[in-house]
């Protein structure tokens, strides 16, 4: 309406000088706009289970369609409680230790803002998830970026030497978006003696926790009574059953960390969609969905691998989530940014650069692709890549 009338918009400065349409956007924007096949974006190209679909209808038809309670309809945190305790062994109480969230992303935004103040730092770890760091400066504070290994390791030693007195929190990701590497028992020593030694509080996101392949056990921050008593601890139904788009996710926390966090919940989105809630928590009265998917997801992999393997990419591990990175340094000089966009235009098949996940973009000649896809769709992407 201003510009109609020729007046000019106020200026108003930006928070997030740094950030722009995400790459997750403009790749999937570039897939569509030339017929690619699409292995950027995080999402699966096949629907969810159709009881799932029948149990969310159903609670809609029951009215369930008003206000729930602002952590979550008690059914679904039972039921989150109850799984927990059953692959971890931490029994999180349900009425002041789980909160049901519009998405895992939400949650996390949420704990950065319950706990980090203006002046403190949070260690992250790169390649890193493209919204932590704005969360970490949205609340105030300074992300400490620590990179990985070439192996997409922790270094420890690199993270202790990050700690100042100015350290509030450690933020965690395991399985790892987007290496695919994940924490092991010994890994979870290491970040319970750096934080017990500094007093530092850990944000644990979790989100592929059920999809941890070779037969490897997800390490929960959970699972140590002493960690999980400093953490919150994050994860997703939306990855968890196919359905990204109903951004349903769930926190779990010590009870005076979960009161914090719902002091920010309740004013942030207040709650989470309803009848979803009461859907998710029948659907999850049969915890096979769950537990059959690390090996619905290993078969993806295995598919994607074996065909990449008969192309000029090197494959790297791909330990968890629904992610592989290749290195392309036999196929291209191009940066990975260059590369990625040559990809979805010449060869018909989008990707992310993995650039994209660091503050400073670090050019290894690696991107990543994703496989939640349709054995169909994954058969595609391959015969197109086979020409490289």
């Amino acid at each position: 309406m201003n510009a109609a009338h020729g007046l000019a918009a106020p200026s108003i400065g930006t928070r997030l000088p740094k950030v722009g349409t995400t790459i997750f956007t403009v790749m999937s924007a570039l897939a569509a706009e030339r017929g690619a096949v699409n292995l950027g974006q995080g999402f699966p190209d096949f629907d969810c289970d159709p009881r799932l679909v029948d149990a969310v209808a159903g609670a809609m038809r029951a009215g369930r369609n008003q206000y729930p309670p602002m952590a979550g309809v008690a059914p679904l945190r039972q039921r989150i409680a109850e799984k927990i305790a059953a692959l971890y062994g931490m029994r999180y109480d349900q009425d002041a230790e789980i909160t049901v969230t519009a998405g895992a992303t939400q949650a996390i935004f949420t704990a950065v803002l319950a706990v980090v103040r203006p002046g403190d730092e949070v260690i992250v770890l790169e390649p890193v998830y493209d919204s932590y760091i704005p969360s970490i400066e949205l609340a105030g504070g300074t992300a400490v970026a620590v990179p990985m290994d070439a192996g997409f390791r922790v270094p420890w030693a690199a993270v202790r030497a990050a700690v100042t007195p100015r350290t509030r929190a450690i933020m965690v990701n395991s399985p790892h978006n987007p290496s695919g590497t994940i924490l092991r028992e010994a890994d979870l020593r290491e970040l319970e003696a750096i934080a017990l030694e500094h007093d530092l509080l850990v944000i644990s996101d979790e989100v592929y926790e059920h999809m941890v392949y070779d037969g490897e056990a997800h390490q929960s921050v959970s699972r140590r009574p002493a960690l999980a008593a400093r953490s919150f601890v994050v994860s997703s139904f939306g990855k968890t059953f196919h359905a990204t788009g109903w951004k349903i996710g769930y926190c779990a926390a010590p009870a005076p960390l979960m009161a914090e966090f719902r002091k920010v919940h309740q004013f942030n989105v207040f709650t989470a969609n309803a009848p979803m809630q009461y859907g998710i928590a029948e659907y999850m009265e049969d915890p096979a969905p769950w537990r059959g998917l690390p090996a619905f997801y290993q078969r993806k992999r295995d598919l994607f691998r074996g065909g990449l393997a008969a192309t000029r990419f090197r494959l790297l591990p791909c330990e968890g989530t629904f992610f592989q990175l290749v290195d392309y340094s036999a196929i291209s000089d191009l940066d990975e940014a260059g590369f990625a966009r040559w990809l979805t235009t010449e060869i018909g098949v989008a990707a992310i650069p993995l650039s994209a996940f660091y503050e400073q973009p670090v050019q290894n000649r690696v991107v990543r692709f994703c496989f939640a896809k349709t054995e169909q769709t994954l058969e595609q992407a391959l015969e197109r890549l086979s020409r490289l």
